[in-house]
């Protein structure tokens, strides 16, 4: 708990520096997090497979490269200082500003991916993030948001902005994110962490376990929908929260539907099993 107040603490006094920052500095700052990210994407995939034990070290380096070199790509041209957007005949300006300190809740099945983008975003926004992990991937969490923190620190940020905690409980955690430095909350996980997030009193992004169905129509393209659904449910072990979770076919393709799936590799339970 003392460790949750200090980071919120150091993350508030960096924050009062960060969010004066012009855009350049923001970008400059953005661009070499999302690059240290990239380069150490095989580490950091490699490393959260070993301590967690789900998934596929291989399919965790992707979606490293993705959380950081194309987040970063995806979000580079937004502008985040000052006046965003000026509407003439309205009189109406747009002006960013952020919200602070933010907490950011990671999970065991994404902890690294998860940590790039949640710190890139915090930091394009010109907030402070204080990241706390799940306790079965305490270690790879911190390793990714140390290596945000060290390029974004050689790149001009504050010592401070970005910090992970290291003593990780739920009362750590709850106490972080109640703490009155922390404006802005980013809970990803269970469906308990993601309600004690909302019931902080505080603005909160809340996303919990998925449940998604996809559907497939008889003028769907059969065997690319069978081979993209067995792919992505296949990827990491299924651990990403927006794979698929059921199929809905429209009946005339259901039957060959299933056979192509299969020849993907899927596998249909019977009723026992």
């Amino acid at each position: 708990m003392q460790e949750a107040r200090d980071l919120a603490q150091a993350a508030y006094a960096a924050w009062q520096e960060w969010s004066h920052a012009s855009q350049e500095q923001v970008d400059r700052v953005c661009a070499a997090m999302a690059e240290a990210g990239y380069h150490a994407s095989e580490r950091l995939g490699r490393l959260a497979h070993e301590e967690t034990g789900y998934g596929v070290a291989a399919h965790k380096k992707l979606k490293n490269e993705f959380g950081s070199r194309m987040v970063w790509e995806s979000i580079r041209e937004l502008k985040t200082v000052g006046v965003i957007r000026h509407d003439p005949e309205r009189r109406l300006y747009e002006i960013a500003w952020p919200m602070g300190v933010v907490a950011a809740l990671i999970p065991s099945t994404n902890p690294t991916s998860t940590a790039f983008f949640k710190a890139l975003i915090a930091v394009k926004a010109r907030n402070a993030i204080v990241a706390s992990p799940h306790p079965a991937a305490a270690r790879c969490t911190f390793e990714a948001i140390d290596t945000m923190r060290a390029a974004a620190e050689s790149a001009g940020a504050p010592k401070g902005l970005i910090s992970c905690m290291r003593q990780v409980s739920l009362q750590g955690t709850q106490e972080l994110m109640t703490h009155r430095r922390t404006a802005l909350i980013l809970a990803t996980g269970g469906s308990a962490m993601v309600r004690a997030a909302h019931s902080t009193g505080k603005p909160a992004y809340g996303v919990g376990p998925g449940n998604v169905p996809v559907y497939v129509d008889r003028s769907a393209d059969v065997e690319k929908a069978a081979r993209y659904i067995v792919a992505s449910k296949a990827f990491d072990c299924s651990t990403i929260c927006a794979t698929e979770q059921a199929v809905i076919a429209d009946r005339p393709i259901a039957a060959r539907l299933a056979e192509r799936m299969q020849a993907e590799g899927a596998y249909f339970c019977n009723e026992a099993e």
